[in-house]
This record gives structure tokens, sequence and C-alpha cells, in this order.
């Protein structure tokens, strides 16, 4: 599960902090990159020794390269993370986007609420925050039953007395 709660024991305070799948660890990147640069050179093996060979190379690793930064992308790309923390009185989110942007919400905790929206969001099972007069989403880089999961638990230690 991509989320994960702590609580802290000299404060009366519940933190959940949320960040996308990485499902490609940099091991396993290096691995997948060297593994599609050796199977892209096994037909070029018969070229040895041509000039053939030096025709097709800068293709060859202008394909690894291009492969690389796409990678390279998708992983800066998952740089999100969310905290919410809930103490006694508040419930506080702060987002931080993969560019380092950092946006903050904050609502008192007996006035927020969890809504979910099974279809009618950009997502399905849309969840967010509402209070103080906004609507903030949380979780929506999740899965669909991770996202379902996100609600209950977020409902049950809303309704949680700190």
């Amino acid at each position: 599960m991509p989320y994960q709660w702590t609580t802290q024991q000299d404060k009366p305070c519940q933190q959940m902090r949320l960040w996308p799948h990485q499902s490609l660890p940099a091991r396993g990147f290096a691995a997948f990159i060297l593994t599609t640069f050796t199977l892209i050179l096994i037909p070029t093996m018969a070229l040895l020794g041509t000039v053939l060979l030096w025709g097709l190379l800068p293709f060859v690793l202008m394909a690894v390269a291009g492969m690389y930064f796409a990678l390279q992308h998708n992983h800066k790309s998952r740089l999100i993370e969310e905290v919410l923390t809930l103490d006694g009185s508040s419930a506080h989110l702060v987002h931080r986007t993969p560019k380092g942007e950092v946006k903050e919400w904050q609502c008192n905790r007996y006035w927020t609420q969890v809504m979910k929206y099974e279809r009618d969001g950009p997502v399905p099972q849309y969840v967010t925050l509402r209070g103080e007069g906004r609507e903030v989403e949380i979780g929506a880089f999740l899965s669909e039953e991770e996202r379902v999961e996100l609600y209950d638990d977020l409902q049950r230690s809303l309704q949680r007395e700190a």
C-alpha cells in the first residue's frame, strides 16, 4: 500500500504519508537498459567488421538513449508526495508536486469531510477532503482499490478523537 500512518508518542497526532507506486527501482532500471542495449546489439553482430555497422550504430545508440530518457522522465514525474496531519483540532494536508511546488490546505478537524465520487471525478473512486470552503483531492495517483481503502481509513481516522 503506497501510504502509511504514523503516530507520534509525544504528541497526540496522526500523520499519513502518500506516494505513487515506483514499480521500477534503480537496479531494475539499470538491468532494463543493459538488457535492451544487449538485445538490440545481437542482430548487429553479423555486421562486425563492415562499414554498415557504423551506419547502424548511431541509430542503436539513439534508441537506447531514447529509452533511458523516457524512463528517467517517468521516474521524475512520479516524485509526488502528500502528507496529511491530523491533530486534536485540525487537519493539515501538504502536497508536493514533481517540480517541488508545495500546496497546503488546513481545516478544523471537526468540520473536515471526506468525500468519494464513484464516477463523477477525474478518476473512478475519486477521494477529496472538504472544509474551510475548499475541496482538495487526496491520493488521486493511487489505484481504484487503494482509493476505496484510503476513503475508509480517512473516515475512521477523522471520526476518532485525538
